[in-house]
């Protein structure tokens, strides 16, 4: 593809879809909290759809940094360093989430209860396997800290690019705050992870805003030609 923007959006499109399964959906059909002999049944019933959202996260994951490269090959001419600190924000953030799959993997283990594990009771797999799917779920807040903290470089490319819509930047900065807030939240007062969700979930539609217009705006003529006169002017 030759619009590099347009591009950037597809996968960025693509990677999304990818993490809202494996995220979200997947999750909210298998998981029953505070109920681990509920949740343990729901996923032996429902092993492919587990193992799919497995699947879902690594391939999310993958695709995000490739995000990530095209972005920091379209914005580095605004600024180096501020492309540069993207794209290492993210290139942390993709091994502790991809790492944190193995959670994930010891719990599906500890579920279908093979015969290594036949010393453990039913009761102690249940336990252990609700632990893993916990452990789970805080290793992707602590790689959401590093998911919020990269909008903020982007944002300010985004913001001095003079190709793309200034609004974009700022929300992309505020935005920001938003995952680190819910993680730190999530991982320091869990009583009131549900509250803080609520408040800060409007500004992501911020970067949904962003990945829709450069899937959707990406090939406009002005693209390039932003590019190649942000380039002249730092000459």
């Amino acid at each position: 593809m030759k619009n590099r923007g347009r591009f950037a959006g597809l996968l960025y499109a693509v990677a999304s879809i990818f993490g809202v399964f494996g995220l979200l959906y997947v999750p909210s059909k298998l998981i029953v909290h505070g109920n681990a002999a509920a949740t343990v049944r729901n996923i032996a019933a429902a092993e492919t759809l587990f193992r799919s959202g497995i699947a879902a996260n690594l391939i999310g994951q993958v695709l995000f940094v490739f995000v990530a490269l095209v972005l920091y090959d379209l914005l580095k001419p605004i600024s180096q360093r501020h492309a540069v600190a993207m794209l290492t924000l993210i290139l942390v953030a993709a091994p502790i989430a991809l790492l944190n799959e193995l959670n994930a993997i010891a719990a599906l283990t500890l579920v279908r209860g093979t015969e290594f594990l036949s010393m453990i009771d039913q009761s102690q797999r249940e336990a252990l396997a609700m632990l893993f799917l916990r452990l789970h779920g805080h290793g992707f807040d602590i790689a959401g800290i590093f998911w919020g903290l990269w909008l903020f470089p982007l944002g300010l490319l985004v913001y001095r690019s003079g190709f793309l819509p200034r609004i974009l930047g700022v929300g992309l900065i505020l935005n920001c705050f938003a995952y680190p807030i819910n993680s730190f939240t999530a991982l320091v007062l869990p009583q009131y992870e549900a509250m803080v969700s609520r408040w800060t979930s409007p500004l992501q539609f911020c970067e949904l805003a962003f990945m829709l217009w450069l899937l959707i705006m990406g090939s406009r003529q002005q693209l390039a030609g932003g590019i190649t006169q942000t380039s002249a002017a730092m000459s």
